[in-house]
C-alpha cells in the first residue's frame, strides 16, 4: 500500500512541476486539469516563500518587524492579485474569452508563485547583506526594491505567456485581449506599488519604534529618490 505524501510536500510538488515543465503546466490549465488543487497548492507554497522573505527583510529592524513582514508580504501579493483580477477577467470575457474564472485565477497565481520562488532563491543574498552591512539601511532598502523589481518582471513575463496560451484557440477578439492584457500589466504594477506603500513599513527605519502600519504620506517614488540621494550624499 502506497503511503500518502505529507500535505505540504504535495503542495510543493505542484510548484516544482510548474518550474520543471512550465509549458506542460500551462497546458493543463488550458485543459482545466485539477485547477482547484493547483490553486490551493500554489497559494500555500507561495505564501510560505513570501513569509520567509518578508521575515528576513523585517529582521533588519526587529523581531516584531520580522513577524509583521512575514504576514504582510504574502498579504501584499495576494491583495494586489485580488484587486486587479476582476478587471482582467471581465474585460477578457467581454472581448470573447471562453476561459473560466478558475483558469484566469490560476494563471495569475502561477505568476505570483514564480515571484515567490525567485525571492526565496535570493533570500541568502539578502540575508548576507543584512548580516554584513547592518548599518546600511538605505542600501539594503534599495537592494530589495531592485530584487522585487527583477522578480516582478519575470512574474509578469510568465503571466503574459500563460494568458496568451489560454487565448491560443480563441481567435475572436484575440488581438483586443492582448492589448487589454498589456494595459492591465501596467495597472497591476501601479496598484502593487501603491498597495506596498500603504502597507509599509516592511523594513522599519533604524532607531524608530516598531509600527505595524505607517501614516499615509508622500509616495513610493519620492522615497526612492530620497534613499538614492542619501547614499550618494546629495542633499
Amino acid at each position: 500500500m502506497l503511503e500518502k505524501k505529507p500535505y505540504k510536500i504535495k503542495h510543493f510538488g505542484v510548484l516544482i512541476s510548474l518550474l520543471r515543465d512550465r509549458q506542460g503546466f500551462l497546458e493543463e490549465i488550458r485543459q482545466e486539469v485539477r485547477l482547484q488543487s493547483k490553486i490551493s497548492a500554489l497559494f500555500v507554497s507561495s505564501s510560505i516563500f513570501f513569509a520567509i522573505y518578508g521575515a528576513i527583510i523585517g529582521a533588519s529592524h526587529s523581531w516584531a518587524q520580522a513577524l509583521s513582514g512575514a504576514i504582510k508580504l504574502p498579504a501584499f501579493y495576494l491583495l494586489t492579485l485580488i484587486i486587479c483580477f476582476p478587471t482582467l477577467f471581465f474585460f477578457n470575457i467581454l472581448f470573447g474569452s471562453r476561459s473560466s474564472f478558475q483558469q484566469h485565477f490560476v494563471v495569475l497565481l502561477t505568476s505570483v508563485s514564480v515571484i515567490s520562488v525567485l525571492l526565496f532563491s535570493l533570500a541568502p543574498v539578502t540575508l548576507f547583506f543584512l548580516i554584513t552591512a547592518p548599518d546600511s539601511y538605505q542600501f539594503f532598502k534599495l537592494l530589495n526594491v531592485l530584487i522585487f523589481a527583477i522578480t516582478g518582471v519575470f512574474g509578469i513575463k510568465f503571466l503574459y505567456e500563460g494568458m496568451q496560451l489560454l487565448s491560443q484557440q480563441e481567435e475572436v477578439g484575440k488581438q483586443t485581449r492582448t492589448t487589454i492584457l498589456r494595459s492591465w500589466l501596467f495597472l497591476y504594477a501601479f496598484v502593487g506599488m501603491q498597495l506596498g506603500w500603504f502597507l509599509r513599513p516592511f523594513f522599519g527605519a533604524p532607531g524608530s519604534k516598531f509600527e505595524l502600519f505607517r501614516a499615509v504620506a508622500g509616495n513610493f517614488y519620492l522615497d526612492i529618490v530620497a534613499a538614492i540621494s542619501e547614499i550618494l550624499g546629495v542633499r
